[in-house]
């Protein structure tokens, strides 16, 4: 009689980390109060062992940040959860992020909005970053290099901005940038204390919602903390 076929390693890792990941949205997101559907949805999706290092594949899932190289990090999910949901991103909106990263927000991003555009300052980690955006299938994102604080004018206006760097203040470039009624989310304090603030444009002015304490690597540009 024929032994049953048995899994491979490969399958048997995916499934593994598939059940990380369902655990993540569901004792780490949803027990703290993430409720947004569509937000849970794209969690769930997006593969977060994807954009860490082979060395941290196992830890993808936990509620922390993960480090990426360049002296950046891949934040810990409920942060990540909680500003994508604070911004009500519709299907059909042009989002703006600064801060590409590894490319985890942008494949979230992609999954909850119509067209992404992303700005890395670093090079290396932009290219990598479009190359696994593609490889995955994410293929409503472009991903420029600049300095993020001044955002990408002539793709204005967005409907949301999403900030994964703090700043010392609401970038000015940044909120020019934004659509009337745009919303965007970005850390502001200095390099010990910091929290997320909710912005939104109201006839051309910013209303402000202070939201929870967080701890950010420094917006690095000529509207942040530091020119290089």
């Amino acid at each position: 009689m024929q032994e049953p076929e048995q899994p491979s390693s490969e399958a048997s890792r995916e499934e593994r980390l598939a059940e990380k990941r369902r655990l993540m949205v569901s004792e780490q997101l949803r027990s703290r109060g993430i409720c947004d559907d569509r937000v849970l949805d794209a969690m769930l999706r997006v593969p977060r062992h994807e954009f860490v290092e082979p060395e941290f594949e196992e830890q993808a899932y936990e509620d922390h940040p993960i480090p990426i190289g360049s002296g950046q990090t891949v934040s810990q999910p409920y942060i990540v959860a909680a500003m994508l949901e604070s911004l009500n991103i519709g299907p059909g909106d042009t989002v703006l992020e600064v801060g590409t990263g590894s490319g985890y927000q942008s494949a979230l991003l992609s999954l909850l909005a119509g067209r992404v555009y992303s700005i890395e300052r670093h090079p290396e980690l932009a290219e990598e970053a479009q190359r696994r955006l593609e490889r995955l299938g994410y293929r409503n994102v472009m991903v420029f290099v600049g300095d993020g604080s001044q955002g990408l004018p002539e793709y204005a206006p967005f409907d949301e901005i999403t900030v994964g760097a703090a700043a010392p203040r609401v970038p000015d470039a940044l909120f020019q940038q934004l659509g009337n009624g745009g919303r965007m989310i970005l850390p502001v304090g200095n390099s010990e204390t910091q929290e997320l603030w909710l912005v939104t444009k109201e006839n051309g002015k910013p209303m402000v919602k202070r939201m929870e304490a967080c701890r950010f690597v420094p917006l690095i540009g000529s509207q942040g903390f530091i020119v290089e």
